[in-house]
């Protein structure tokens, strides 16, 4: 018997609707694996929708802030919350994206040791303070990314990845999450 990917009873995959079983396919297809969160968050298929929708749009579709930037700023947020399932998950996207198999494990002990651009570093200690400490935080961490370059849809963006993934960390804490085995390998050839 395989090891539980979370507190919650896993959905057998043929009694899931028709519309999640061709996105279990797709992501087959594509990945090689379905992602656990989706395993998951199918214990109740209107959040697993809602959930699905809104990480495509933030991750995936049409932004100002590249692919790689929003997978990074998904690691810093993840390690400071010591987010197993995210680390290995989007520490795979980081280094499949960059191409670099430490940049991940980098990201996550010290962004700021790494020979990263000033925006970069901007972008990223943003994204670790309104994480650490959202009760200090003000307009002049607001305006360091102006400074650093950020347009306002810029400055949306990276709120809007950061406030996600506070919210998927606290869910795979929460579950009790397990990452799929193989993340570990991806992007580390």
């Amino acid at each position: 018997m395989s090891e539980a990917i979370s507190i919650m009873p896993e959905v057998d995959e043929a009694d899931l609707d028709e519309d999640i079983q061709t996105v279990y396919a797709k992501c087959r297809h594509k990945l090689g694996l379905v992602p656990n969160v989706m395993k998951v968050m199918a214990y109740h298929p209107a959040k697993l929708r809602n959930f699905m929708l809104t990480y495509n749009e933030l991750m995936l579709g049409e932004s100002p802030l590249s692919k790689l930037e929003r997978e990074m700023i998904a690691v810093v947020v993840s390690s400071q919350n010591d987010c197993e399932y995210c680390l290995a998950s989007h520490g795979a996207a980081v280094r499949l994206l960059s191409g670099n198999p430490e940049l991940d494990g980098q990201l996550a002990e010290d962004h700021r040791r790494l020979d990263l651009t000033e925006r970069e570093w901007a972008m990223l200690d943003y994204a670790l303070k309104l994480t650490a400490e959202p009760q200090n935080f003000g307009h002049e961490d607001r305006d360091r990314l102006k400074i650093a370059g950020f347009s306002d849809a810029e400055i949306f963006d990276i709120n809007d990845v950061v406030a996600f993934f506070n919210y998927s960390n606290r869910m795979a804490h929460g579950l009790d999450m397990k990452p799929n085995p193989e993340y570990a390998t991806m992007g580390r050839k």
